[in-house]
């Protein structure tokens, strides 16, 4: 079965004024879009064809011949994960089993914010800021490009989609505002504290 682009959790004004329809035009209708495309040519007519994309991306994980096939697919995962990591009205702090767990793994969730920020403002040229879950640790942690958790033997819980492409349309190069943005108007806690409770 193809690899097809998922529906938005949410109409492509409702992010408004945080993150502009025109952005989610581009970066959903043309970058996701493309990258479902890409990986859908990519693996035609080969024994990766008909893999989900989890199974994908581990077959060809840190397989330089495969780079092509990786990117494509860590981007759709990356991509379609991002969308469900924010939502209208969202930011602010979590509650429950997951702020308690900030807070017993950062020490307060001013930590985790400080580190989150710092990942996401730090990661030179494209990538990702993530929280995830790493042998029952919480950490923040940065990828480049494509790159993701799943490759490293972590399980993502939250991600920040820091490519130029995500922001730069509403925010220029004032990454540090996006950044603030997205934790506090963007981040779809209530998705976070699942992934955590399914973890």
């Amino acid at each position: 079965m193809a690899h097809t682009l998922p529906a938005l959790p949410y109409g492509l004004d409702a992010l408004e004024p945080h993150i502009s329809r025109q952005t989610l035009e581009f970066h959903y209708g043309k970058h996701h879009a493309a990258y479902v495309t890409n990986l859908n040519n990519l693996v035609a007519g080969s024994e990766l064809e008909g893999k989900s994309l989890e199974e994908t991306i581990l077959a060809v994980a840190g397989d330089g011949a495969k780079a092509g096939v990786f990117n494509n697919a860590a981007q759709v995962w990356n991509h379609s994960f991002y969308w469900q990591s924010i939502k209208p009205a969202g930011g602010g702090q979590p509650t429950g089993a997951l702020a308690d767990k900030i807070t017993a793994d950062f020490g307060s969730f001013e930590k985790f914010v400080e580190a989150f920020k710092a990942a996401g403002a730090t990661q030179f040229g494209s990538g990702w800021a993530w929280l995830v879950l790493d042998n029952g640790t919480l950490k923040v942690t940065k990828t480049a490009n494509a790159d993701l958790p799943l490759a490293h033997g972590q399980k993502a819980l939250l991600t920040m989609d820091v490519w130029e492409h995500a922001y730069y349309l509403d925010y220029q190069n004032r990454r540090p505002d996006y950044i603030s943005t997205f934790l506090d108007k963007l981040v779809n806690w209530d998705f976070v504290a699942a992934n955590l409770a399914a973890a």
